[in-house]
């Protein structure tokens, strides 16, 4: 048997009369930048996620620059994230001038740990951005607490927790802005790149969707210099299309880690933990191994595809050499690039298809 990692193809060939419609419309109204069908997604996806506005952008590692711009981050200032992300979260606070400034992840959660943020503030110190990573919710209401009592903002990165909770709250509606990416991949995903950022903040959204589009929010009128990220018709339609499902796909996940956490009980491998009064999404299903990379080559052979998110810290990168950090800095997080692995998740993944992984698992560590 062969599992793929994801498997795009099949949730298209499951709505394909929908999505061919969607863009069959685009092409024949031949309207491809801005107009309707956007404007239909960012008020759609607002009221999906309980929020006055969604500003819709060209990927997620703009949603993530723009809202920090346009809340004012820039040279001489300093944002805290976590040290396992993507690069998008830690390289566009470079980009808006201010420094970055890494916390290890809690151990249980991967997410950044909320008791050594506090350490790392400084009279510099202008915001923290938490991930909400593979699905599971940052400590988001401490770190909110903490944001307030410094004064910072807040910016969450819900790039891999599409409907994620705390509480009953949804990922992306407790801070100043939320930052979302529609990578094929995601858990709602486009067929191209896109993203959006959502707040309940009337000039902020004012300000994000105008720098956005060339600091203008009519043609030729601009009041700032801004920059070109625009989500596009297309993507916006296809969006609005796979947004009826989200909801459909996400318990169809959380179903499946389940079914994993089953199966793959009493194994020497450390499976994902929830946190208490936390909806975990997962848009990745993480185990760690001291033996991963045996491990992955191993399910390779086998037909089962894996993948590492992430197999270097953002601190260890050399892209971040210049920081000085050592690998002993974040211990966590240092410890676990050399343990984590992904195996395959994605809503129409077939119950013998896990079993099949589960079985390979056990087979190897017999």
């Amino acid at each position: 048997m062969t599992v793929p990692f994801v498997d795009l193809k099949t949730q298209y060939l499951s709505i394909k009369q929908e999505i061919d419609k969607s863009i069959a419309d685009v092409l024949d109204e031949s309207s491809f930048i801005g107009g309707h069908r956007v404007k239909g997604f960012e008020k759609e996806f607002a009221s999906l996620l309980g929020v006055r506005h969604c500003v819709g952008v060209a990927n997620g590692t703009d949603a993530i620059y723009i809202a920090m711009k346009m809340l004012g981050i820039g040279a001489g200032d300093e944002v805290i994230t976590t040290a396992l992300s993507w690069i998008s979260t830690s390289e566009t606070i470079t980009q808006t001038g201010a420094k970055v400034v890494f916390v290890d992840i809690d151990p249980n959660t991967f997410t950044i740990d909320p008791a050594l943020i506090e350490s790392k503030i400084t009279s510099r110190t202008k915001a923290i951005i938490p991930v909400h990573i593979y699905g599971h919710i940052a400590h988001i209401q401490t770190i909110k607490d903490i944001c307030q009592q410094h004064k910072l903002f807040l910016i969450e990165d819900c790039a891999q927790s599409h409907l994620s909770e705390e509480n009953g709250k949804l990922a992306g509606t407790f801070g100043n802005a939320g930052t979302f990416s529609f990578y094929p991949g995601k858990n709602l995903g486009a067929y191209g790149d896109a993203g959006a950022v959502i707040t309940d903040d009337d000039d902020l959204a004012k300000k994000m969707a105008m720098y956005a589009n060339h600091g203008a929010l009519k043609k030729h009128f601009h009041e700032m210099e801004g920059v070109n990220s625009r989500l596009d018709s297309l993507q916006a339609s296809i969006l609005t299309v796979k947004m009826k499902y989200l909801k459909q796909w996400t318990q169809q996940r959380v179903n499946h880690a389940a079914r994993y956490n089953q199966l793959l009980q009493g194994l020497p491998i450390n499976l994902p933990t929830v946190r208490k009064d936390t909806r975990h999404t997962f848009h990745l299903y993480v185990v760690r191994s001291s033996r991963r990379n045996e491990l992955k080559a191993f399910l390779e052979s086998k037909g089962v595809h894996t993948a590492i998110h992430y197999p270097t810290a953002l601190p260890n990168l050399p892209a971040y050499q210049y920081l000085g950090h050592k690998p002993a800095d974040f211990p966590v997080a240092s410890a676990y690039q050399s343990e984590i692995l992904s195996l395959p998740m994605y809503p129409e993944l077939a119950d013998q298809q896990i079993e099949y992984v589960c079985s390979c698992i056990k087979n190897f560590f017999a």
